[in-house]
């Protein structure tokens, strides 16, 4: 194999690796909306570093600001799943090395009052980057924000609250 056959090869062989792994997180993240629709944020949660921060755009509603640490993230999520939000990633791009991967996700949402009327929808670009297949950053670009206020006054009127902080596992005693 010549110099030239070899470095047509190697770049064909990184280009298929390339759409393999975009391949790979599309449906990685398909799945877990899918389980994060049906009430279920475990495996999304676990894709989550320790200390990464999500942010979210300021307004007032329940899903403002800054959520910083894997703790903060949950409760952003149980208050995703409470109000009975739904999602679908309409497509995911990638750049950067596997290990510090830039990461944005087309991602629309939508929500239903209790009579099955639709009271939001919206269209989002989730900005995400990664460390070691961690997200340390996450930020969310929404359409339009103000959806957001009013989805979170209906659901107010409709009486759905926050969710309550998540359940603390009990710890065993030590010297048992």
């Amino acid at each position: 194999m010549t110099g030239r056959t070899g470095a047509v090869a190697g770049a064909a062989l990184a280009l298929s690796a390339r759409i393999m792994l975009r391949r790979a997180l599309l449906a990685k993240f398909r799945a877990d909306v899918r389980r994060l629709d049906r009430g279920d944020y475990s495996s999304l949660l676990a894709i989550y570093a320790e200390d990464a921060v999500l942010r979210f755009n300021d307004g007032p509603h329940r899903w403002a600001g800054e959520h910083r640490g894997k703790a903060a993230i949950e409760q952003f999520l149980r208050n995703f799943v409470a109000a009975g939000l739904h999602g679908t990633i309409r497509d995911l791009w990638i750049g950067g090395p596997p290990w510090a991967m830039s990461i944005v996700v087309r991602f629309d949402d939508h929500a239903h009052a209790p009579d099955g009327e639709q009271i939001y929808a919206n269209r989002t670009a989730l900005v995400i980057r990664t460390r070691w297949g961690k997200i340390v950053e996450h930020d969310d670009f929404y359409e339009d924000t103000g959806r957001i206020v009013d989805l979170d006054a209906k659901l107010s009127e409709l009486g759905v609250t926050q969710a309550g902080p998540a359940p603390v596992a009990a710890s065993s005693p030590v010297g048992r």
